[in-house]
């Protein structure tokens, strides 16, 4: 048995089934991460399988396939669609990678437990050198975990959605290693940064979200093979948002060093992934 394509709903693959069938090609649909696969029989009928794939890719409303259906279809077939919520959850998790996915659950913990009672403890652990009297040096991981704080819900809404749509598309595209680099790097570094220009109290996954942003529009513009890109009208609004932080518009107290620091490593790096072959 072989693989020839997947496409994103049962309905659209059961008709090029049938008419696979009325070509005397046996070939069925089972579900795949996103969408369906569909899985020609015997090997011998892969190819022509495989070109009519491409075909019908083209043009899948063409009358020879509506009326395959109804020659060869089953009255029986059942196409389950799955309840809203279910797919919801679905294009929650094949939208991100296990590093998306996990950060995610780790913020939201965290913010789980500053709203249960545990808010002290928490930042006193996870804050920055500094932050609470009698941390040392020593304490290397608060470099990094101010990221992992966010103090409202608006705050970690924002930063959790830019983060799974953006950093699921470098994760699930390009692959883990240079999203892992972006989140080491770009949550670090414009901490160090907000620390010098604001002080210890800060927190939140925008340096992180600004990472991602630069390197998503610079490979979809230097690399767009890759499959990955920001469109004009949403990079627009990332940078109109980080001018408004610095103007204090929103009365809101906005990590500009870790915002700004953020979109430089991600684009630096975009630059230097954009130059490799691979």
């Amino acid at each position: 048995m072989i693989e020839i394509g997947r496409l994103p709903n049962e309905r659209a693959a059961q008709a090029l089934v049938d008419y696979l069938k009325g070509q005397n090609i046996d070939c069925k649909v089972i579900a795949a991460e996103q969408g369906v696969s569909l899985i020609v029989i015997h090997d011998q009928d892969s190819v022509r399988a495989g070109i009519e794939f491409q075909r019908f890719i083209q043009n899948p409303y063409d009358e020879k396939y509506l009326k395959a259906s109804w020659d060869n279809g089953d009255t029986n077939a059942k196409f389950d669609y799955g309840a809203p919520t279910l797919q919801l959850l679905t294009q929650f998790i094949t939208g991100g990678g296990p590093l998306t996915l996990s950060i995610i659950c780790v913020c939201i913990l965290v913010f789980a437990g500053f709203n249960l009672g545990f808010a002290n403890p928490i930042y006193e652990y996870l804050s920055f050198f500094n932050a609470v009297p009698g941390t040392e040096l020593t304490d290397f991981w608060r470099v990094f975990t101010p990221s992992l704080l966010h103090f409202s819900a608006l705050h970690i809404i924002f930063n959790l959605l830019w983060w799974w749509y953006l950093g699921g598309k470098i994760e699930n595209k390009i692959g883990i290693s240079p999203l892992l680099t972006l989140l080491l790097v770009a949550g670090t570094l414009p901490n160090i940064l907000q620390y010098v220009i604001g002080g210890p109290h800060f927190g939140g996954l925008s340096g992180v979200v600004y990472g991602v942003v630069g390197y998503t529009w610079i490979m979809g513009v230097k690399r767009p093979e890759k499959g990955i890109g920001l469109p004009p009208a949403l990079m627009g609004f990332m940078m109109l948002w980080l001018v408004f932080g610095f103007t204090d518009m929103f009365g809101l107290s906005i990590a500009n060093g870790a915002h700004t620091g953020g979109l430089a490593i991600g684009l630096l790096q975009g630059l230097i992934d954009s130059r490799r072959r691979a």
